[in-house]
């Protein structure tokens, strides 16, 4: 289903709280008082920072249409998104997003696997939340560089006294999270989901794989991976808009996303590495090429919806819903 008719809102920063060092939670609401649209655990929504857009998980309770809840860590690595946050908003600013939208759906298992490094955290805390309102057993493993990087540890530590196990795993204190551990016990029919550090969601799939459970694991990135071009390089091929009438045509590179702007046709696009499903398009002709890290393989192989920031053509052209 395409996301790309979905409009932004403006929403006013109500609160912000350190919730650890160099993360401030900060807690948005409505200036009209209305409820806001509903999510799921594993939700995200786009934030205009500046000039930038930027996701975030949320981490509030999705019962709660009054609020919603985001956590962001200030990295030396920002491009911005962070940066303005911590820096430039404040409480009584209002700030446009967009969504909710959720490619990190909590599936229904017998049994669930949540292993966090550092931010990554913010999702699973409410797929958490979620699975003990579900009456399923969890483990919650939550790797970080020090107690007082960690957020939300109290409130996890409080929600395992309904259900479910949180162990906390500073890396000062036991060293680095040993993953053969975490899921040494995996349980029949559970699944397993993760968030962090690029480092931490390869080992985690690497153990996945060991086990037979890789159809078990779910992961949610913060940043693109490449894919390697095909052999002879990336060829050019057309692209025909169906509602607008108009045919482009993609160069080696150059992204879809940006040809059609060019001419005149505005996609949506926040991260442009295929990590927050803002750009997906309805696919009615050819043979997408996928470069994203979002869409199931099922989901691939039916080909009828592409993140058109990344992803190409496999066949000579393509007929998209635009």
């Amino acid at each position: 289903m395409s996301t790309t008719d979905e409009k932004p809102f403006d929403l006013l920063v109500r609160r912000m709280t350190w919730e650890a060092d160099d993360v401030l939670s900060v807690e948005l609401v409505s200036p009209d008082g209305k409820p806001l649209p509903d999510w799921t655990p594993g939700a995200h929504i786009d934030l205009h920072t500046g000039d930038l857009v930027r996701q975030y998980s949320l981490c509030g309770d999705p019962a709660d249409t009054a609020h919603y809840r985001i956590a962001v860590l200030k990295s030396p690595e920002s491009r911005g998104g962070s940066s303005f946050v911590h820096d430039e908003l404040r409480p009584g600013a209002t700030v446009t997003v967009r969504g909710p939208r959720n490619h990190f759906a909590l599936v229904d298992a017998d049994a669930y696997v949540f292993v966090a490094g550092g931010i990554g955290v913010t999702p699973l805390l409410t797929q958490a939340r979620e699975a003990g309102a579900r009456g399923r057993p969890w483990q919650l493993w939550y790797a970080g560089r020090t107690r007082s990087t960690m957020a939300f540890g109290e409130e996890l530590t409080a929600l395992a006294a309904h259900g479910g196990t949180v162990e906390l795993h500073p890396k000062d204190e036991h060293g680095r999270m040993d993953l053969r551990r975490v899921l040494g016990g995996l349980p029949e029919g559970a699944h397993v989901y993760c968030c962090g550090p690029q480092a931490l969601m390869d080992g985690i799939a690497e153990v996945c794989a060991e086990l037979g459970a890789a159809d078990r694991l779910h992961v949610e990135r913060f940043a693109g991976v490449v894919v390697p071009s095909p052999e002879g390089g990336e060829s050019s091929f057309e692209v025909e808009c169906s509602r607008s009438g108009q045919t482009v045509t993609v160069g080696p590179d150059e992204s879809i996303v940006d040809v059609l702007d060019d001419a005149g046709i505005y996609v949506d696009a926040s991260c442009r590495e295929g990590v927050c499903g803002t750009c997906e398009t309805g696919v009615l002709g050819g043979v997408p090429d996928h470069r994203d890290t979002l869409l199931s393989p099922a989901e691939q192989e039916a080909g009828d919806v592409m993140m058109i920031c990344v992803s190409r053509c496999a066949s000579k052209r393509l007929v998209l819903d635009i």
